[in-house]
């Protein structure tokens, strides 16, 4: 298998989205070189300009000086619409949008293109890492990073080790964090694992506070930050997020659990439905700047 200047091979990102830029970022400013598949071309075609906001952003917050100059880092991505470009890839990270069945599909499809000995991991916000293990013939190199948003300013990551999760493979996937930075924090394989299990009740719950009329988004957050010192309430965080996300999360975990706490609420759908979707869209719980044009 090709490998890049410090020995780790190609890495793959399915996804070119939020979660899916950020993640490409985090890897090309270690040193990798990465291949970023997403079938939607206006995803890849502002993609590279988003990367590049992202590597200047960061590079502004960061005390440390960068590893990998910018024009290095950015061409460290290839950008593509077709899987089968990962055929070289030892190690695939998932950021495909949050169903069940896509997710499902693209698990079985990695397993025809990937090398037998690569692992799959799925930054899946709830879905448990048994299910699309079962849709490959290497389930013992299944398992979950959990990424949070934006993840690059994030120190750690909630690594989901699935039933059949090997411990190679989990002693991959806490090297490979290592080498970006990160701290992996090892749960075990459940709907939502510890973060969105707990994370998304709150906002449903927050959002139906609303929706009742008890508060308003903003004293709803400032409850939480002034009262509990979060450093963000949890309709902000929702908002960071992306409320679609936060949707299409409750609705996997009420599939999952059968638990109707996790039904969306109202308030929270009809934003959804309206293009109100948080920061990315410029409006959520909360009102956002809106965006320079490139």
């Amino acid at each position: 298998m090709p490998q890049d200047s410090a020995g780790s091979g190609v890495i793959g990102v399915v996804g070119a989205g939020t979660m899916g830029v950020g993640i490409a970022q985090c890897l090309v400013e270690a040193g990798h070189r990465v291949v970023t598949v997403d079938p939607e071309d206006a995803a890849r075609a502002t993609a590279p300009g988003r990367l590049r906001d992202g590597i200047r952003l960061a590079r502004m917050v960061r005390e440390a000086p960068a590893a990998v100059p910018m024009d290095r880092a950015l061409a460290a991505v290839t950008w593509t619409a077709r899987l089968a470009d990962l055929a070289e890839a030892r190690f695939v990270l998932d950021c495909a949008p949050e169903r069940i069945p896509l997710k499902e599909r693209l698990f079985r499809e990695l397993d025809e293109v990937c090398p037998s000995g690569a692992v799959l991991a799925t930054g899946t916000s709830a879905i448990p890492v048994e299910r699309l293990a079962a849709r490959t013939a290497r389930p013992e190199r299944v398992l979950g990073l959990h990424f949070m948003n934006p993840a690059p300013m994030k120190e750690a990551v909630e690594v989901v080790r699935g039933p059949r999760t090997s411990d190679e493979t989990l002693d991959t996937a806490l090297a490979l964090l290592a080498g970006i930075g990160k701290k992996g924090i090892v749960v075990h394989d459940g709907p939502g694992f510890v973060s969105n299990r707990v994370l998304m009740l709150t906002v449903n719950e927050a959002a139906t506070v609303v929706q009742q009329g008890t508060a308003d988004p903003a004293t709803v957050d400032r409850i939480f930050q002034e009262c509990f010192g979060h450093t963000m309430g949890p309709l902000a965080t929702g908002d960071l997020i992306g409320l679609d996300t936060i949707v299409d999360t409750l609705y996997v975990l009420l599939e999952c659990t059968g638990d109707q706490r996790f039904q969306p609420c109202e308030g929270l759908r009809a934003l959804v439905a309206d293009g109100h979707l948080g920061r990315k869209s410029g409006r959520g719980f909360h009102r956002y700047p809106a965006r320079a044009p490139r």
